[in-house]
């Protein structure tokens, strides 16, 4: 193991890195399904509570905004207070929001359970450079990797197993499941996660208005954030409109298709323990250029597949143009967080919340105009738009080399 002359590290109990970095995986694979499961259950929310469409377009948002502010607001504590603490105090925060959300009999107190709940989950983002940091840096890619192949699946999984409780039970079910998950990962991240004794001795008011420097002095955290943000917004427009034209021709899948069809996402998850292995071989730039050149190839492929008039071959082309995306998409998140986590020990929970707020402004920037795209242009369109921050990410792979070491 290996420690930052900056940092004091210390565990509770002795823990294999081996298994450390699976509880981190499964950690935030958990924590990250409460921010896309309201997409699939704003419905029976709204319903459930008559809701109107005003109130029930609020569930998700709330809980994005929610977690966005945490990014900003919770995540840079990580440099002033010692870190397992602090992870273990914020994820507690959501078990309460979960349950909250579970029990809510009014709209008003459901959306600020969620709201909460959003702002919360900000502990993913405490969890991976925890993680990262109880390895040596030529190993630290991999690490960072299979932590987020956590996350990818976590991501990737929220609606089908949102949907999934509840058709068996009802919307309550999976914030209760979430929540008892939640305690669950608690007690075990008590047991076994290490103390980290952040070096910064200035003030929390201070830590936030360092956001501006760090951007203007970690070139590497501007490039990368920047391309994080653009393979983002592949992400967010293509699996905002694919599921409006699921159900039509040539695929014609019905909701628990579509449902199922999510899952095949899950593939790509395996290409974050490569993409980080490699990165700590030195292969980062090579490794950028086939992440986005897989990004625009696999809309290429999703954009015949919606011509197709063949079912069969139309799913097949379609499946593997997901797989290849999503392939694209988690590798230069991995390799990019890589390359942020070896910049400054010191300032480690604040370069995270910026390189991760950055890119979720971009999946915002993707779904809105997928929206627009898929108004006017329909599927080619959608694919064309996601296509093209591809294109803007081999731009960026030809015009400079930061962070690619």
């Amino acid at each position: 193991m290996t420690i930052s002359e900056t940092t004091k590290l210390a565990s509770p109990k002795q823990v294999a890195e081996r298994a450390l970095i699976w509880l981190g995986a499964i950690t935030t694979g958990v924590v990250v399904t409460n921010l896309f499961a309201p997409q699939i259950l704003v419905g029976l929310i709204g319903r459930s509570l008559a809701m109107t469409a005003f109130q029930g377009g609020l569930v998700s948002t709330l809980t994005l905004l929610g977690y966005a502010l945490g990014l900003l607001l919770l995540v840079p504590l990580v440099d002033l207070i010692e870190n397992r603490r602090l992870i273990l105090r914020t994820l507690a925060c959501a078990i309460l929001a979960a349950v909250a959300t579970a029990l809510a009999p009014t709209p008003s107190l459901l959306l600020l359970a969620t709201f909460v709940l959003g702002a919360s989950c900000a502990a993913i983002q405490m969890t991976v450079p925890l993680v990262a940091s109880m390895v040596a840096p030529e190993r630290r890619g991999q690490a960072i990797g299979e932590v987020m192949s956590g996350l990818m699946i976590g991501i990737l999984l929220s609606r089908p197993a949102a949907s999934l409780i509840a058709d068996l039970w009802n919307w309550r079910a999976y914030y209760l499941a979430s929540a008892i998950l939640m305690t669950l990962l608690a007690g075990a991240l008590a047991r076994f996660l290490p103390t980290l004794q952040p070096a910064a001795r200035v003030g929390y008011s201070d830590l936030l208005r360092s956001f501006p420097g760090l951007l203007r002095e970690e070139p590497v955290l501007r490039v990368r954030a920047w391309t994080a943000s653009l393979v983002m917004a592949s992400f967010t427009a293509f699996w905002s409109a694919v599921a409006l034209r699921l159900p039509d021709a040539p695929f014609a899948l019905d909701a628990k298709g579509i449902a199922a069809f999510a899952l095949i996402g899950v593939a790509g998850a395996a290409a974050t323990p490569l993409a980080g292995r490699w990165g700590d071989k030195g292969w980062a730039r090579p490794m950028f250029f086939a992440a986005h050149l897989s990004i625009i190839g696999s809309l290429a492929l999703c954009t015949w597949a919606g011509v197709m008039e063949s079912r069969i071959a139309a799913l097949l082309v379609l499946s593997l143009g997901t797989i290849l995306l999503d392939v694209g998409i988690t590798a230069d998140q991995t390799l990019g967080r890589r390359a942020v986590n070896l910049l400054r020990p010191e300032a480690r929970g604040r370069i995270n919340a910026l390189f991760v707020a950055l890119f979720f402004i971009g999946g915002g920037v993707g779904a809105a105009t997928a929206s627009l795209a898929w108004s006017y242009g329909g599927w080619t369109a959608v694919c064309a738009v996601a296509a093209s921050f591809g294109v803007l990410g081999l731009l960026t792979d030809l015009l400079t080399r930061t962070g690619t070491s």
